[in-house]
């Protein structure tokens, strides 16, 4: 069983600390709320071994406790914040590669999720005025992104799409091997769901709320960027 202090350093709970809600003062007086860094070493158990929150070692706080402080804060966004923040201060560094981006999917249908994914992506620029970095000058993906309206519209943001052709195409290829070079860095995109498999709660989808399921991702996320801000 893992102890309390290992999941989490103190010089990670200096980076993490600010960034959390601050707590309102009570005037009426009452129990006071259970320390944030115990919490979420809680949580941080439960993420990291896959277990049920019924086994939450007694030296954490209760298994409610825990999960509606992890609840509460993926609804107002305080996870996400997080791992944003600190992929702002890499960006800041210079430290974050903005010429690729990569997408990967096992069904064709999903090359229509491709354009809102990009969009979604925000990251802030720290200290410096101006819009937030969002655009990739390349998007790396697998073959079932391989559509001419796709590279199309991505064309028209400056975005190249790198993605092997389709056995079946009919239509004239549009790129050639010297840019398909860069396909065979998609070990990135594997390397990166290896990270992520040593958080056993994401490897198989117990809990039934997507918003707990998103909260334990986006702390994983930010657990791996963590480890790369602090070095």
């Amino acid at each position: 069983m893992a102890r309390y202090g290992r999941l989490l350093t103190d010089a990670q709970w200096e980076k993490i600390r600010p960034l959390l809600p601050k707590r309102p003062k009570r005037p009426q007086g009452g129990r006071p709320p259970k320390d944030d860094r115990k919490v979420l070493e809680g949580i941080l158990w439960i993420l990291r071994s896959g277990a049920r929150w019924c086994d939450l070692p007694e030296e954490f706080p209760s298994p409610t406790t825990c999960w509606r402080r992890l609840r509460d804060w993926e609804e107002q966004g305080v996870w996400l914040t997080i791992w944003r923040a600190f992929l702002a201060e890499l960006n800041q560094r210079e430290q974050l590669d903005w010429s690729e981006s990569f997408l990967y999917s096992a069904s064709p249908h999903d090359a229509r999720l491709a354009e809102e994914t990009l969009a979604s992506v925000r990251v802030s620029r720290r200290h410096r005025r101006g819009r937030p970095r969002q655009k990739a000058r390349r998007v790396i993906a697998d073959r079932a992104y391989d559509s001419d309206p796709l590279r199309e519209r991505l064309a028209t943001r400056g975005i190249e799409l790198i993605a092997p052709h389709r056995w079946n195409r009919s239509k004239p290829r549009q790129q050639d091997g010297r840019a398909l070079r860069r396909y065979r860095r998609r070990w990135k995109v594997e390397r990166t769901l290896a990270w992520l498999g040593n958080f056993r709660r994401l490897v198989v989808r117990y809990d039934r709320s997507i918003t707990i399921y998103e909260a334990f991702f986006h702390i994983a996320c930010f657990m791996i960027v963590l480890r790369r801000v602090l070095k």
